[in-house]
């Protein structure tokens, strides 16, 4: 796998946001899969399978993205709230940002990548797994709390994982994982559903570009090989 890509994967390209917590410092340099850590750094690893051609690959299957809170999230908004978060909420949550990562992803990778997004495995298909993890929405906007405000200096935290396989094979080609939060404003601001999914996007929007410009250097690399 070319190394400009696996810098990049784990970037993501949000360097104009603030890191989350360290890494961890002993990341094993094999992993359970037999990948090799190529690089870390204080918001997340990369581990790939040296010697993939890119080049083959311009077709992406992207699936569905599924995404968790952070343990004890529900009990702790409810612990400090008047307006209760319940499971329909989380639900609710969990679906649109799934919806906005589909939306930002599909547009990213096809319209500005030239990658045709497909639904059938192939010899020239990527297969991507999303997964986010680790959601914490500061301020969630809930069906309760129309007559509450709460006002934060940040929208909220959340890891994104990516699994990169071929798709005719199944074979892992990459893992990669970052940790990221939304900008500090500096000055508390009223949260409420719209602003939590202009930042949501805004964070979904770098990775998106991240991971479609470091597949294109990859996939530009690999010819030249």
């Amino acid at each position: 796998m070319n190394k400009t890509l696996y810098v990049s994967i784990v970037s993501l390209s949000l360097m104009g946001l603030p890191a989350l917590s360290l890494a961890a410092a002993d990341a094993p340099e094999i992993s359970t899969d037999g990948m090799q850590l190529v690089e870390k750094d204080r918001r997340g690893e990369i581990y790939a399978d040296p010697g993939v051609n890119w080049s083959v690959y311009s077709k992406i299957v992207l699936d569905d993205a599924t995404v968790a809170f952070r343990k004890n999230w529900q009990r702790d908004q409810n612990r400090n709230r008047a307006a209760r978060v319940s499971t329909n909420d989380m639900e609710r949550i969990k679906s649109d940002l799934a919806s906005l990562f589909d939306e930002v992803f599909i547009k990213e990778l096809q319209d500005n990548g030239g990658f045709e997004i497909v639904q059938e495995a192939g010899e020239d298909v990527l297969r991507i797994s999303p997964h986010i993890v680790d959601l914490d929405v500061y301020a969630p906007d809930t069906r309760s709390s129309m007559n509450s405000r709460s006002y934060t200096d940040s929208s909220g935290r959340m890891t994104l994982k990516l699994e990169l396989r071929d798709s005719e094979t199944g074979d892992l080609i990459a893992v990669a994982s970052d940790r990221r939060e939304s900008p500090y404003r500096g000055y508390a601001q009223w949260t409420t559903s719209v602003s939590n999914k202009a930042d949501a996007r805004r964070m979904l929007q770098k990775w998106a570009v991240g991971l479609r410009e470091r597949l294109d250097e990859a996939t530009t690399s690999s010819k030249m090989d």
